[in-house]
């Protein structure tokens, strides 16, 4: 696209901002002025490289604030002194250009190795510049293990052994498994109430001490017609007992297993992601800050946020689990439960959902099995693998969303918010 086609776009997209106004709001939520694109340097350039990218030009497209005669304008940054973010590490850092943060910079001077290109990815944070990066002291590329996994409210580095651990050894929602006990003890249910009574309408995924993963429309839009969301519970298996009384079943290899009992936690903040559509279900994904931190236990342990793109290189027969108390056939399960399911390229799963909606690059597919699929009541929850290169511990790779009605239609996959899209925006929100 040359720059007067682009600049064409601009015009076409304006974001009903009105003509003129100023100050105005990026949309990273920073402050910005709304002044003509030749008169904005930093985002001009875009428009002059002609080696931009589709996201490059998606991304300028979202700083559209109106324009005046035949001159588009953009919401133009301004510099701010507050954008502090935690990096994975956990460092107090600040978020900047790119360009701006000197010892990463020392880092591209050289040739790349692939532990560079993960490391900045996973520094990107949602700031005022095309490319911003969550600045601090020089990062370790091979951190070392977090010796205190209770004390961290950003997500967990796969190295510090301190999420993805869980077992796989019990049974292998429709067409799932009862799982053990302590199976997933990342899983979480919203409550919501409505007329002083709970619901459990969506789940969620533990991804820190304070934090819960789950999906948009679980926090906004029609959901809220039938509750509000009010607390998370953790560490539940069977949803028809009291919240606070142990659950017991039989493990594999004989014997009686028993949770501590499930606790509820208020939730303090719901962030759905700024730019979630309810109608396309794009940018489908939320936060959850809960009110105070999880007591970690065998049963209540967090999950850890993926480090690669997998569907970029999938592992040949690559499958991946869902898991929650959905519908069950057709009625909604009490016990916890889990499927396989395989995953499907989304140019396969597109067709499949053709005319209905058309997938992002924020959007994933899996299932498309007769009688397996994950369901009405798993929305929110996870989709999971156990990666076979980091010591078998289990990531989070996507966000349940929708999928066919009904459910389990054989070649329907069903559609997930691929969580590596939404890396940088989930290590921006989350804060200490």
């Amino acid at each position: 696209m040359n720059p007067f086609m682009l600049i064409s776009v601009l015009m076409t997209a304006y974001l009903c901002v009105v003509e003129g106004q100023l100050p105005c709001t990026t949309p990273s939520g920073g402050a910005g002025k709304c002044i003509s694109l030749y008169d904005c340097s930093e985002l001009y350039t875009i428009v002059k490289n002609p080696n931009r990218s589709q996201t490059d030009i998606d991304n300028l497209k979202q700083f559209s604030c109106g324009f005046e005669g035949k001159t588009p304008k953009v919401c133009c940054p301004v510099a701010e002194t507050n954008r502090s973010c935690l990096t994975p590490n956990l460092q107090q850092g600040e978020c900047i250009s790119l360009h701006s943060c000197e010892h990463l910079m020392n880092y591209l001077n050289s040739p790349i190795s692939r532990e560079t290109i993960i490391l900045i990815h996973n520094l990107r944070c949602e700031g005022d510049h095309p490319v911003s990066v969550c600045c601090s002291r020089p990062p370790n590329l091979k951190p070392e293990p977090n010796s205190d996994c209770n004390s961290a409210t950003a997500p967990l580095d796969p190295a510090s052994g301190c999420c993805g651990q869980g077992k796989l050894d019990g049974d292998r929602i429709i067409g799932g498994n009862v799982t053990d006990v302590d199976d997933y003890p990342w899983l979480a249910l919203i409550e919501y109430s409505r007329n002083n009574k709970i619901m459990l309408l969506c789940g969620g995924t533990l991804i820190s001490n304070r934090y819960v993963l789950t999906a948009g429309h679980c926090v906004a839009g029609a959901v809220l017609q039938f509750g509000t969301p009010r607390s998370v519970r953790l560490g539940e298996y069977d949803t028809s007992n009291n919240i606070s009384e142990e659950d017991c079943a039989t493990v594999s290899g004989g014997g009686v297993d028993c949770t501590e009992g499930a606790i509820s936690i208020p939730i303090e903040k719901i962030i759905p992601h700024p730019n979630y559509k309810s109608k396309t279900k794009k940018n489908d994904i939320a936060l959850l800050r809960m009110a105070k931190p999880a007591p970690y236990s065998d049963f209540v342990r967090p999950i850890c946020l993926p480090t690669s793109d997998m569907t970029l290189s999938p592992p040949s027969n690559w499958h991946l689990i869902a898991s929650g108390w959905g519908v069950n056939e057709t009625v909604p399960s009490n016990l916890k439960l889990d499927v396989d399911l395989p995953f499907v390229p989304r140019s396969v799963c597109q067709s499949a959902y053709s005319g209905r909606t058309d997938l992002s690059q924020g959007q994933m597919c899996a299932g498309g099995v007769k009688g397996k699929d994950s369901c009405k009541g798993d929305s929110g929850g996870p989709l999971m693998w156990e990666n076979p290169n980091k010591n078998n511990i289990f990531e989070i790779v996507g966000v349940i969303s929708f999928g066919s009605t009904p459910c389990a239609i054989e070649n329907v996959p069903g559609v997930y918010t691929k969580v590596y899209e939404y890396n940088s925006w989930i290590r921006q929100t989350m804060k200490p």
